[in-house]
């Protein structure tokens, strides 16, 4: 298998460049990233020698294809973080729903084998905090905010090019992602790397509000699963059925590290904020054979220490990120 990985040297993305060149080592990876503010090739560091690294942008890779013979694809290129989507929507759409279009094109011209995309949790928009029942595969998308928006438009397309021409693509939709590797924009290396430095963490003013987690190796391990034994057309969810809320992460954070809960600081929740996400992961389960294997608590102490190891790693990336939370209370 010739494999085309986009968004390649991001956070999920490398977790799914390194997980491949471990388990499939006669395939030959090639790994394209904009290297946009989120994107480092240090994350593929450790796995330069056995891959082809390209720098480009999704809506270029029809070269890319032709140049390297691709037969496959994974789409993790994407805009994902919910709070620069409020202060700049535009480029969200740009990557995510036009971008994506550009590379299906691509791909149908290359004649592809498969075309596997991945989404999110979020297009479904959110539940109630009280709701007893999950997101299922058939659910409807009513996305509420213009990342969720963007990605929903994507999948789509990705749909679309499925039903009219007859690529054959797969799609998964997952909960949130967290590990190593992480841009520390995100909730969960934004409270360490805080914690690590004595800054606050900011802790949204709707602090019950929860997410369905999961470890990135256990993400990219269902992926996997997908495009070995997946049925084309389909869509599979990628759950664990473990919540937790935002203050709880900054709790599990500050108490690995030993630290004070006065470092929490209440911020005002971003337009938008969704309640809760829970996804229906039974399919995937049933038909595949997946199961996480990473324990909630475990995996979170764990990702904590990984990035008190690995200062050196975060502390040149953290003031990459073009938004503040909250600044966008301060310009209504």
């Amino acid at each position: 298998m010739r494999l085309l990985v986009t968004g390649a040297a991001g956070f999920i993305g490398s977790h799914f460049v390194r997980h491949w060149v471990r388990e499939h080592p006669d395939d030959s990876v090639i790994a394209l990233d904009a290297l946009t503010y989120a994107g480092t090739e240090t994350n593929l560091a450790d796995v330069r020698e056995q891959i082809t690294f390209v720098h480009a942008d999704i809506a270029d890779a029809e070269q890319v294809l032709r140049d390297h013979r691709v037969n496959v694809i994974v789409n993790f290129a994407a805009e994902s973080h919910n709070s620069l989507a409020v202060v700049d929507p535009g480029r969200f759409f740009r990557t995510n729903v036009l971008g994506t279009q550009a590379l299906l094109e691509a791909a149908r011209q290359a004649g592809l084998e498969r075309f596997h995309h991945v989404s999110t949790c979020e297009v479904y928009g959110d539940l109630a905090l009280d709701a007893d029942q999950a997101f299922t595969e058939r659910a409807p998308y009513r996305p509420r905010t213009p990342y969720n928006a963007s990605k929903a438009g994507g999948d789509h397309a990705v749909r679309a090019y499925y039903e009219t021409f007859g690529l054959p693509i797969t799609i998964t939709n997952c909960a949130n992602n967290y590990g190593s590797h992480q841009f520390p924009e995100k909730v969960l290396p934004l409270f360490t790397t805080n914690a690590l430095d004595g800054r606050p963490l900011p802790v949204y003013s709707s602090k019950d509000n929860r997410r369905e987690w999961i470890h990135a190796s256990d993400h990219v391990r269902a992926i996997d699963a997908v495009l070995c034994r997946g049925r084309i057309g389909e869509t599979y969810h990628v759950g664990t059925g473990v919540e937790a809320s935002v203050e709880q992460i900054a709790d599990l954070v500050l108490d690995e590290l030993k630290l004070p809960a006065s470092l929490k600081q209440e911020v005002p929740d971003r337009p938008g904020h969704d309640r809760r996400y829970l996804l229906d992961s039974a399919k995937i389960r049933r038909e595949l054979g997946w199961e996480p294997l990473v324990e909630f608590e475990a995996g979170v102490r764990e990702t904590v220490r990984w990035y008190a190891d690995n200062r050196d790693w975060w502390e040149p990336l953290r003031d990459r990120s073009p938004v503040v939370e909250g600044s966008w209370a301060r310009q209504s």
